[in-house]
């Protein structure tokens, strides 16, 4: 039985500070994890040896079966990932990754295409940011890998768009979800003649993370400014050092996969293309039953508010499997390769879940101890009311760091942001809870226990903790623009006025960054 002593204090700040700081000193994510979850266990137990052994013990058997029932969301995503790893094993024994890496070489010219090609297919799939990631990665590995571009660069692009690009896109999982949440919000406080989806677009320019989040990236893809750690990876990769090899392969590696010298385009294309259809065509057909049960008339939007994330992930990349399998056969591959590669495939997801089943776990563990609520409080108290966005945007950053959940991050704080405007200046509520929305993708992205910061490193096969490390100055210096850009905004209340000061500091940022790239001290 849980006492729950320290739930909602400081102290609840413990398990995941000393997991974050253990992960990043050590470069061991399981083990810090582990210590993580076990002093929140016996923080939430009062220190008793056998409430702990208990409590974990049902945490455990919870990310499995949860409530005299089987957990789908966590099963679904983890097929997900093992049928997304043989989806890729297959494509690579197939040839077709190699083919299609001699036929982009014929095109794309330089390491600087490479990287804008992966930026635009990260930006075109947006439905959800796990897909993105995975899906994207599994195309643009082999062209990047071929112009000696370092995986922990490939993580930063595919995590750079994925969940920039979500949070902004009303026709995502993520928009559904946030436009369903300040749906509600807005109805609480008396806002129903104001559209939902117009209020969500709205909000779009002052997202100033995402926005210069993507332009930075840009940026950093035209004019290859490698900032800190990310320098010496990218001198490693020209040395054809993708990755940190004295760590072993990192999840979703199959280097040691043999390849069919017959290997078409098409083999890595259909499969892709048949996934984000299937995917896409889930995702709307089960939020539409959702609708028809709940008596709704249909609509996209609706169908995405209401859609089953996980489900639809698992069946596209079930019907994704099948083509690639059907495809792969009709090629005439051999056996021997068809069944190294299902197999080869499920084993290289092994080490992202067993990252995320302790990810999932040290989630609830803090949930428990109410760390999201903490955090949420610091925000009352008696702050200026101009500071109040730049405030937001740090509190809804530290939230998501410290949880590893965005949409977490979103239920906790965007009511909170909302009262705080309601009883302040309700022409500021707007900017107030886009401000929150910036604030969780900045703390997701620095975040080493972020599902997503886990599955963008699967997607790019890089070592965790190279790409937490390697993107975090990048996700500082965006967050340094976003507060100037916030205070400004807080203190004129002009959202002109903030876009121009992130503008402003933006170029300078820039201008540093480029000659400090060029001097290599950047």
């Amino acid at each position: 039985m849980t006492t729950l002593s320290y739930a909602d204090s400081a102290l609840s700040l413990l398990p995941p500070v000393v997991a974050i700081l253990m992960a990043i000193v050590t470069r061991r994510v399981l083990l810090s994890l582990g210590l993580g979850i076990l002093l929140g266990v016996v923080l939430i137990n009062d220190f008793s040896v056998a409430g702990s052994g208990q409590y974990l013990g049902e945490q455990v058997v919870g990310l499995f079966w949860d409530d005299g029932a089987l957990n789908a969301w966590n099963l679904y995503l983890l097929g997900f990932l093992i049928l997304l790893g043989m989806i890729t094993a297959l494509i690579t024994v197939s040839g077709a990754a190699n083919a299609f890496a001699d036929w982009a070489r014929t095109r794309i010219k330089c390491k600087r295409d490479a990287k804008l090609l992966t930026m635009f297919l990260g930006c075109v799939v947006f439905i959800d940011d796990y897909f993105n990631s995975l899906v994207v990665g599994s195309v643009a590995r082999p062209l990047t890998d071929r112009y000696y571009i370092s995986r922990s660069k490939l993580a930063y692009l595919l995590d750079s768009t994925a969940a920039p690009i979500c949070v902004i896109s009303p026709v995502s999982s993520w928009g559904a979800y946030i436009i369903a949440l300040i749906g509600g919000i807005l109805t609480a406080h008396g806002f129903t003649d104001t559209g939902h989806l117009s209020v969500f677009i709205q909000m779009i320019p002052m997202n100033f993370y995402a926005i210069f989040a993507l332009l930075l990236l840009l940026c950093v893809a035209c004019m290859d400014l490698n900032v800190g750690p990310m320098r010496q990876h990218e001198l490693n990769a020209q040395k054809g050092n993708l990755y940190d090899e004295s760590k072993g392969l990192p999840p979703g590696a199959n280097s040691d996969l043999p390849e069919a010298d017959n290997g078409k385009i098409l083999g890595l294309f259909l499969p892709i293309i048949v996934l984000v259809c299937a995917t896409f065509y889930f995702m709307v057909s089960s939020g539409g039953d959702a609708l028809a049960a709940d008596g709704k008339p249909f609509s996209i939007l609706g169908a995405f508010e209401n859609t089953d994330v996980a489900s639809s992930l698992f069946f596209g990349a079930l019907v994704g499997f099948l083509a690639t399998v059907t495809f792969v056969l009709s090629q005439g591959l051999d056996k021997q390769y068809f069944i190294q590669g299902i197999v080869a495939g499920a084993r290289s997801m092994l080490p992202a879940i067993y990252i995320l089943l302790f990810a999932w776990t040290i989630a609830g563990v803090i949930g428990q101890l109410e760390t999201g609520k903490f955090m949420a409080s610091l925000a009352s108290g008696n702050i200026p009311f101009a500071l109040l966005p730049a405030v937001l945007f740090v509190l809804a950053g530290l939230t998501a760091f410290s949880t590893g959940t965005s949409w977490g991050t979103f239920g906790i704080m965007l009511p909170i942001a909302a009262d705080m405007a309601m009883g302040t200046h309700t022409s500021m509520m707007l900017p107030m809870l886009a401000a929150v929305l910036a604030g969780a993708v900045f703390g997701d992205h620095c975040s080493p226990i972020s599902d997503t910061t886990i599955l963008s490193s699967t997607g790019a096969n890089c070592h965790h903790i190279d790409h937490v490390i390697t993107q975090l100055p990048y996700a500082l210096i965006v967050a340094g623009i976003s507060l100037v850009g916030y205070t400004v905004l807080g203190f004129t209340e002009s959202l002109m006025a903030g876009l121009a000061a992130c503008s402003i500091v933006f170029v300078i940022s820039i201008l540093v960054l480029r000659v400090k790239s060029r001097q290599g001290t950047a």
